[in-house]
């Protein structure tokens, strides 16, 4: 059979730098790239009409049930890190469409955050235009020792976070639904409740993943108990956060500041209010965006399509 690959979103032009794409066009298999993200369900399906396969880079392309159902082609899906909410596995499984993930970097992301948070505490994005605009130290920064950090969320990504804070002379405190203090504890952290986290904290830095149950976890109430001098941190997901709730806050003084690499929908639009907003540190969504962990994405992907090929599916994700 003639396999038709499409590696979706490859916004910066390099799968083809970071697996031997080619050896499988040597096999046979067609493999075309897109760059630049889909602007509706209905021109993604067009795309990938006659695609066998699909590697999807994290969750930048959404694939729900009625996307999958208009996709009779689609036999393998390689999502790149073993957990992509944009899937709809169990539509996938029904379909008889095989779904693989590929390894990941464990210290991307966490390091993403930890210079996001150093640059508003130090205001670097507004100090650096300022300086390239012909002025010099217009702001006064804030050292992270002797401070508190709070930590949403003590998975992997936040026990790195935890750390990194007691490296600084932090205190740490960690908070999530399910976190206990014996887990608090290992990381080096102390557990209190989600109001007492926002009330302590001069930093509180998110790292839950998203679903049902955490969306808007933190609204008007967390923000305006975050006060005046502290600054919040969002690496993992936009909808964590009540966005119109954060752009009031902002606008407001409710807090310090903001740093964000992940938004509601991205990429984010042009003119979208967040641009603007006052006392904030951007970027898009480039926790995960390293050559580390592009080796271990692409190359995962390259590992999950020759062995699904050779009928022995590795790093199958199931319902």
């Amino acid at each position: 059979m003639q396999h038709r690959l499409a590696i979706l979103d490859d916004y910066q032009n390099v799968a083809h730098g970071f697996a031997d794409w080619a050896a499988l066009e040597a096999e046979g298999v067609s493999v075309v790239t897109y760059r630049e993200p889909f602007a509706s369900p209905e021109s993604l399906v067009a795309a990938l009409a006659d695609a066998t396969m699909v590697v999807a880079m994290r969750e930048r392309t959404a694939f729900p049930r009625e996307v999958l159902e208009k996709l009779p082609g689609l036999q393998l899906l390689v999502t790149t890190g073993m957990a992509n909410a944009s899937i709809d596995v169990a539509a996938a499984a029904e379909q008889g469409i095989t779904v693989c993930g590929t390894p990941g970097s464990p210290t991307a992301a966490p390091e993403l955050t930890w210079a996001l948070l150093l640059a508003i505490a130090r205001n670097l994005t507004a100090e650096e235009n300022s300086l390239r605009a012909g002025n010099w130290q217009t702001s006064v920064g804030f050292e992270l020792a002797g401070k508190t950090l709070g930590v949403v969320g003590l998975g992997k990504i936040g026990r790195r976070i935890a750390a990194y804070g007691q490296a600084f002379g932090m205190e740490v405190l960690a908070w999530s639904q399910n976190l206990t203090a014996g887990a608090a504890e290992e990381a080096g952290a102390r557990l209190v409740s989600k109001e007492e986290l926002f009330r302590q904290s001069d930093v509180a830095t998110l790292h839950l993943r998203l679903s049902a149950r955490s969306e808007n976890i933190v609204g008007e109430p967390e923000l305006r108990l975050l006060g005046p001098e502290s600054i919040l941190v969002n690496t993992a997901r936009g909808p964590l956060v009540s966005q119109d709730a954060l752009l009031k806050a902002l606008s407001e003084g409710w807090i310090r500041g903001a740093a964000l690499d992940v938004f509601d929908q991205e990429p984010l639009q042009a003119g979208h209010p967040l641009l603007t907003a006052p006392n904030t540190v951007l970027s898009p969504h480039l926790g995960y965006v390293t050559r580390e962990s592009y080796r271990q994405f692409y190359g995962g992907a390259f590992e999950d399509i020759t062995a699904w090929l050779a009928g022995a599916p590795v790093r199958t994700i199931t319902p």
